[in-house]
């Protein structure tokens, strides 16, 4: 007999219906079956007996074999599950009768949001009853939850697959944008020609991580961009900014000294002439008016940064988001080390810019291995990621920067000098940019020779 389907007895959102037509397609024209094997798995099914049949339809996919009732009734047999399907006489009821489905692709879509609804549902139950109980600490539970509604989320995006026509269709302009390299959309400019050129921007869904050792200057750099970015003229972009380490007034400060190119030791001491204070004035007010959200939550973590970026998004759009930095944020639940903790923190922010179609910088720390190098080796190394565990893996690309007067002070012919060095890029070069950094107002700027020629139309 067929096990009891505890999805009926509880009354969970399901559609036995699209089930069996959605297996019984496969069974008549195998061929379909890459269509909903693409957006289905086996525990999206509502019924036990459906499980199984899926599974057995997987593992003879899997061999390259037919797959029909015939084939699927052996391989169910062989596996001492034939009479818990109902026997052979359910798999003909299947396809019997059954005409071709042209929309096979929305049947299958069907599936796959009821049991989105019962995954939450069931989610949802446990987290309450963990709750009620109160026998745990709460944090373990709220990540455990986050952790959680994360799969679901990750698991949506399974189903959209699509064929290269799709996506010229998608594409803004259609195909002769799409092919003429002068009419592209490129990604989001830094301000600074040099990284530019070699990245061609930020693109939406990118991770970018920007590593450095402590007082090179990460910090400034990613305010830099995300000042340029948020206050370009004449098409300003939104940009949001969460800073795990400083205080809001801390990076207001340090925006508008950097913007007005006054030095911030003589701000904070508020040694100050008249057109340092009209040029402070008159930064404050342009930052003012620029879309740039900061928060300054200590130990925030995916879910709440989740929250307010779709916030963000909802009322004003959004280009870029800055995270200052990655081993300050919290993790999701449980972990056996730091390494996993860090590794499942860099994976959300992952998910979250693909799902958001948003460019993250995010910023990390690296660890002394590059101070206990010989002399003269500090440039650092993919290996020197901090608490790397998947960082490297899940981002799209890796920068680092480097500022050799750091290790050589007597060389004045290195002073203000800075290097971002672009280890990763999973769509184009590596290599290296030279950048002027101007330590009194915290802010790198294009070297001279990268500057576009006035001249040039």
């Amino acid at each position: 007999m067929a096990t009891r389907d505890v999805t009926f007895e509880r009354g969970l959102p399901s559609n036995a219906d699209a089930e069996q037509l959605v297996l019984g397609a496969v069974m008549l024209d195998d061929s379909s079956f890459v269509i909903i094997g693409a957006i289905l798995e086996a525990d999206d099914f509502s019924l036990e007996k459906h499980k199984r049949i899926f599974n057995a339809m997987v593992a003879l996919n899997e061999a390259g074999e037919r797959i029909d009732r015939i084939t699927v009734a052996n391989e169910l047999m062989r596996r001492g599950q034939l009479e818990s399907v109902d026997g052979i006489a359910y798999l003909v009821s299947l396809d019997n009768g059954l005409p071709q489905i042209y929309n096979l692709e929305s049947y299958a879509r069907i599936v796959k949001e009821k049991s989105t609804l019962r995954r939450l549902i069931l989610s949802s139950q446990t987290i309450i009853e963990r709750a009620m109980l109160d026998q745990e600490d709460p944090s373990v539970i709220l990540g455990d939850a986050e952790e959680s509604l994360l799969k679901l989320s990750d698991g949506r995006a399974k189903d959209k697959i699509l064929r290269p026509g799709d996506i010229i269709e998608q594409f803004e302009g259609g195909i002769s944008a799409f092919l003429d390299p002068s009419k592209r959309v490129s990604g989001l400019a830094t301000g600074y020609f040099k990284l530019d050129e070699m990245t061609s921007g930020f693109h939406p869904g990118e991770l970018i991580i920007l590593a450095a050792r402590p007082a090179m200057g990460k910090t400034a750099l990613a305010l830099n961009i995300a000042q340029r970015v948020a206050t370009r003229d004449p098409d300003p972009r939104p940009v949001a900014v969460f800073s795990l380490e400083m205080s809001s007034e801390q990076l207001l400060t340090r925006l508008i000294c950097a913007e007005a190119h006054v030095d911030q030791q003589k701000f904070r001491l508020g040694y100050l002439n008249h057109d340092e204070r009209r040029m402070l004035q008159s930064a404050a007010v342009k930052l003012a008016e620029a879309p740039l959200f900061i928060d300054d939550t200590a130990g925030a973590n995916i879910m709440d940064i989740h929250a307010k970026l779709r916030r963000i998004k909802a009322e004003h759009g959004l280009s870029l988001v800055v995270v200052d930095y990655l081993q300050l944020m919290s993790g999701r639940g449980r972990q056996e080390n730091r390494t996993q903790e860090v590794s499942g923190i860099s994976r959300g922010l992952k998910l979250l810019a693909k799902e958001l179609k948003v460019p993250f910088l995010v910023l990390s720390q690296l660890s002394r291995a590059t101070e206990t190098r010989p002399q003269g080796d500090h440039i650092p190394q993919l290996s020197d990621l901090r608490e790397s565990g998947s960082i490297e893996q899940d981002a799209d690309m890796v920068w680092f920067i480097f500022r050799p007067e750091y290790y050589k002070p007597d060389r004045g012919d290195l002073k203000g000098l800075a290097e971002v060095i672009i280890a990763k890029q999973r769509n184009g070069p590596t290599g290296k940019a030279k950048l002027a950094f101007l330590r009194q107002f915290t802010k790198f700027e294009n070297m001279t020779d990268d500057l576009p020629d006035p001249g040039a139309i």
